[in-house]
């Protein structure tokens, strides 16, 4: 919508959640549960073009942009390989999907991923 309210615009046809924008505004990333856990999924600024960036069993939500757009990190509890954990931790993908990796293993889990740009 315009920052007035006015122009309002329907994207995304369902219940998600934590939408961001891509830093150059081309893109949103949001977590749905649509299939009965939350995934990342990413759309065109239009809502047209949407893909699931994390089809799994397990819960992947709220999804961040790196300041140059290029990777997004979020939480998730799948087990990583060889590790049965089931907290949340932080994982990065790229912007694609690919390269999904775990970044944080800390007992108790972590939540809410940010990026900030660097000085």
């Amino acid at each position: 919508m315009n920052p007035d309210g006015s122009g309002r615009r329907l994207l995304i046809r369902e219940r998600s959640g934590e939408p961001a924008w891509s830093p150059t505004g081309r893109h949103i990333v949001y977590a749905s549960g649509r299939d009965g856990d939350p995934d990342i999924y990413v759309a065109n600024a239009d809502g047209t073009g949407e893909r699931v960036l994390t089809p799994n069993a397990a819960q992947d939500f709220p999804p961040t942009w790196s300041p140059n757009g290029q990777r997004i990190a979020f939480a998730s509890n799948r087990p990583a390989q060889h590790d049965d954990s089931q907290e949340f931790d932080i994982w990065v993908m790229n912007a694609d999907g690919s390269g999904q990796r775990r970044v944080t293993r800390m007992p108790g889990g972590e939540w809410n991923p940010a990026r900030q740009p660097r000085p």
